[in-house]
């Protein structure tokens, strides 16, 4: 009888936690929750359903809170994109979680409040960079060390030489111990950011933004909607490039996207070219910057010809024009 009862208390133990599992991290919950919001006037948290879909992201932290205040003022170098990063993913943590940092700053003659400054925190994080190349010339390794502080850092570059392979940030992380798991958040976000700093464009620079970034009406379905990248107005037949190296993830069609395609550029950061007339790469396919992947359309959910193109960082939708110089004009009216 025994016996009965606990297996029946952990079948629907676990049946509990599959519809959790399915609320919280599939398509259909994520329409779930999203009408639960619409009815309760609320705000969803589910992402959007382009996330769902084969390899959107290759990490699980959220860097969408931590996008610059306004768009570029001019193009950024590795080095300087990589300090950029830094600075932004310092100020996302937890004042608990800056002290290692603050300590390491104020112990290579860097002022540690000056990380955290607007306009003189990417310079202050540059200069901590450099402080530590001597040790630590490989940028994944100095990130490692960055947040993580020398020894703990320096431990998990010996154990990942010892193994063999790449310095990865990844392999980095899982020879730190127990205790940092905010540095290993902080790190892989300015990773992705560093990533996302240095991307193209799809098309010409040229081009005329008819819908940018951000909430508005929708066009076709009269709600407001979180409208999760820039449309870009371009004729049908337009030729569309990869913005970065990466690997083709998604090279499908449906009802909304249209002919869409969805490309993984590595940590953390992946792009979304939707409502194309035409698809010239396949899943799996490897792509180099600026090759041609897709001629532009009016497919799926679309009022009009436009490329939309959507930047993602950790599955998080974010505005690209916050990554690149901006010199688009932006209309008042939009296709969506």
């Amino acid at each position: 009888m025994f016996s009965h009862r606990a297996r029946g208390l952990l079948d629907f133990t676990m049946a509990l936690l599959c519809l959790w599992a399915a609320y919280h991290h599939t398509p259909a919950g994520a329409l779930v929750r999203r009408g639960a919001a619409w009815a309760f006037r609320t705000q969803s948290t589910a992402r959007p359903l382009l996330a769902y879909y084969e390899g959107v992201s290759s990490a699980g932290v959220a860097a969408a809170a931590l996008v610059p205040e306004a768009p570029l003022a001019r193009a950024l170098s590795h080095e300087e994109a990589l300090a950029y990063g830094t600075h932004l993913a310092l100020k996302g943590l937890k004042p608990s979680a800056r002290r290692q940092v603050m300590a390491l700053a104020q112990e290579v003659g860097v002022p540690p409040l000056s990380l955290l400054d607007a306009e003189g925190g990417p310079a202050a994080a540059r200069a901590l960079h450099e402080a530590l190349g001597v040790d630590f010339p490989d940028p994944q390794a100095r990130l490692t060390a960055v947040f993580a502080g020398r020894v703990p850092a320096r431990y998990a570059v010996e154990r990942v030489g010892a193994e063999g392979g790449a310095l990865t940030l990844e392999r980095l992380a899982q020879q730190l111990p127990p205790g940092f798991e905010d540095a290993k958040v902080a790190a892989t976000q300015t990773l992705a950011l560093t990533t996302a700093f240095g991307l193209g464009w799809p098309v010409a620079e040229s081009t005329r933004i008819s819908s940018p970034f951000g909430y508005r009406v929708h066009p076709t379905l009269g709600t407001r909607k979180l409208h999760t990248g820039v449309d870009l107005g371009v004729p049908i037949g337009t030729e569309v490039r990869t913005v970065a190296e990466g690997t083709v993830r998604r090279a499908s069609e449906d009802a909304v996207n249209g002919k869409v395609l969805l490309i993984d550029h590595g940590s953390g950061v992946t792009t979304a070219y939707c409502h194309n007339s035409e698809l010239l790469v396949r899943p799996g396919q490897r792509v180099a910057r600026g090759e041609p992947i897709a001629r532009s359309g009016n497919t799926g959910r679309s009022t009009g010809p436009h490329l939309h193109y959507q930047l993602e960082l950790s599955a998080q939708a974010v505005d690209p024009l916050r990554f690149r110089v901006r010199k688009q004009a932006v209309a008042g009216s939009s296709p969506p």
